[in-house]
Order: structure tokens, then sequence, then C-alpha cells
């Protein structure tokens, strides 16, 4: 364990880098089920995720010293879980505003927590929250995105990296610094109460937002227009003269290929 790598308060004040690893999210979860403390903050890197998931049980694919995965963990015990939505809006603003100054205005916050520069996924979120008596006990926050690779597999729909859209190399760690950074900045305006300001810079930043796109939804496809989320993350999305609410799975982005 390597201490001291980051200037923030406490996330990455704990910070472990693994060769390899099926998944820092499990591997971060193994290490929560000890009896031995885990620091709020605690950041695993992974130089090689062989098995990372994405949302919906879905495959993330990486690539060794070209990927950055990485997993955190904190401990909002001040937040119940119907507002669980909000700590999900908090790291994607953090995401968003290490990522914007290189990427410009075309990235944007797919809901509920993709990454999007352009049509094109740069990268992705999964947050997995352990409620304890009514509270959330832990989060454990794993990222990926997509930094130094030129290629990816055919089954790997609409990725992108940074290196494809600027056409250079960028070193991984100092992103992941910038992310971590400004994720803890955001967390802390959630634990000072800085509801609404998280649900405004949320909105503002999402992919599609008052854009007139094709979507699909009980078999039916249909033409909406993003408008925001719910106080609950429900997405909120307006066609056939009203603004109707979807939950996970329950909405298709039907995307150009």
């Amino acid at each position: 364990m390597q201490n001291n790598i980051f200037s923030g308060l406490f996330v990455g004040q704990n910070f472990v880098t693994l060769k390899e690893v099926d998944s820092t999210n499990t591997f971060l979860k193994l290490m929560l089920a000890k009896s031995e403390p885990v620091p709020e903050g605690t950041v695993i890197m992974a130089e090689d995720q062989v098995a990372g998931r994405g949302q919906q049980q879905n495959k993330w694919y990486s690539v060794k010293n070209e990927s950055l995965t990485f997993s955190l963990v904190l401990y909002p015990t001040f937040l119940p879980p119907k507002d669980q939505f909000l700590l999900t809006s908090a790291i994607s603003i953090g995401i968003y505003e290490a990522l914007q100054p290189l990427t410009g205005d075309s990235l944007k916050m797919k809901w509920p927590n993709d990454v999007y520069v352009g049509d094109k996924k740069l990268g992705g979120v999964l947050i997995e929250n352990q409620v304890q008596g009514g509270k959330i006990k832990s989060s454990v926050i794993g990222i990926g995105l997509n930094i130094n690779q030129v290629s990816f597999p055919g089954w790997v729909p609409n990725a992108t990296s940074l290196k494809q859209i600027l056409q250079t190399d960028y070193d991984i760690k100092y992103i992941l610094l910038q992310i971590c950074s400004h994720i803890e900045r955001w967390y802390i305006k959630l634990k000072n109460g800085d509801v609404s300001q998280i649900q405004d810079v949320y909105r503002q930043v999402l992919y599609w937002l008052n854009e007139s796109h094709r979507f699909k939804a009980q078999q039916q496809v249909f033409e909406g227009v993003i408008k925001g989320t719910d106080t609950v993350g429900r997405l909120q999305v307006e066609h056939s003269g009203q603004v109707h609410t979807y939950n996970l799975k329950e909405i298709e982005f039907l995307n150009k290929q």
C-alpha cells in the first residue's frame, strides 16, 4: 500500500496498485468483508483488469496499461438509500469536471452513468451500495475509462478513447489523480447538503439533454426529448405530449451506430 500520492483530504490517501485482478470492485468488496477496517477513500487501481463489469452485468473491455480501471470506497451513511442517485450524480460530475478540460464540451454523461464524447462511449461507472439498518453502509465505485487504446474488438459498440479523440498519449496516473480530486470535492458537497447544486449540474451535463432522439420502451420506438432526472434518479423523457419517467432497463437509447 502506498500513501501520500494524492493531494486530497482522503480519496487516494490509501492507494493500492494491482498488476492483475479480475475486478477492482470485487477486490475492494472482499477487503470490506474482512474484519480489518478499510479507510474511506481507499483507491484500488489495476494495471490489467481481466473480468471487469459494467451495468446490467455487461462485460467491460480493457487493455493492460492502456485503460484506467479503478475502484474507490466511500461511506455515505448520511445518505438515505432512497437518495442514492445523488451519489451517482456527484461521482458523474466529478468525472466530467476532470475530463472536460481535455475533451471539451462534447463530453457528456449518459444516464445513468456512462461517459460519452459525441456519440462514442469513453467509459462507465458501476456503483455497488451495501445497505444496512436503513443506511448506505458503504459504496464501492468502479470506474473504467479508455485512455490510450487505438482499436476495439467488434463486440464493443460505440467505443472510443482519449487517444483516438485527441491523437496523443495520456498519463493514466495523472487522469486518475484528477478524477479522484474532483470526486472528493463533489462528495464533500453532497455531505454538506448541496443537493440542488448537484441535481442542477448533473442535469446540465446529461447526454441528449433537450435534444430530440429515438428511444425504445415497452417494445415501442418513439422520438423523445430528455428533460432531466427526478428526485430518485429516474430518467425524464418528454414524448406524446407529456413527460414520462423511466427506471434502468425500462428505456433504451437508440444511438446511431
